[in-house]
């Protein structure tokens, strides 16, 4: 067994290639190869819940602070645990959302964009 580190859509690629996956086929599986954490400082809390919501419903997940479902503390910080596949599905859904998250969908693309140069 080998673990593979896999940073960018090149390294996904270039990992598919040597073991014979076709063209299509990477084209399809790159961004599910690329696993992402990505911490995001003072959310509001009625954002990070909708944000938690939004990662589970694609496939990923939102850890937050545990005031956050009951809105005890203004803000959290959040752990997205997603693909980048997941995190590109979920971005149109949070652009439609309040409190902040058309911002981090922002930032969010900004940063999946920067793992294909």
């Amino acid at each position: 067994m080998q673990i593979v580190q896999i940073n960018n859509m090149q390294e996904a690629a270039a990992a598919m290639q040597a073991i014979g996956v076709t063209g299509r086929g990477i084209e399809i599986m790159s961004e599910k190869a690329l696993f992402q954490a990505i911490r995001l400082e003072r959310v509001d809390t009625r954002a990070a819940n909708i944000l938690k919501q939004t990662m589970l419903s694609q496939g990923g997940e939102a850890a937050v602070s545990a005031a956050t479902v009951n809105l005890a503390a203004p803000y959290t910080d959040v752990l997205v645990l997603a693909t980048a596949a997941q995190l590109r599905r979920a971005i149109p859904r949070l652009k439609e959302q309040p409190w902040g998250l058309k911002g981090i969908a922002d930032e969010l693309a900004m940063h999946l964009d920067s793992l294909t140069k």
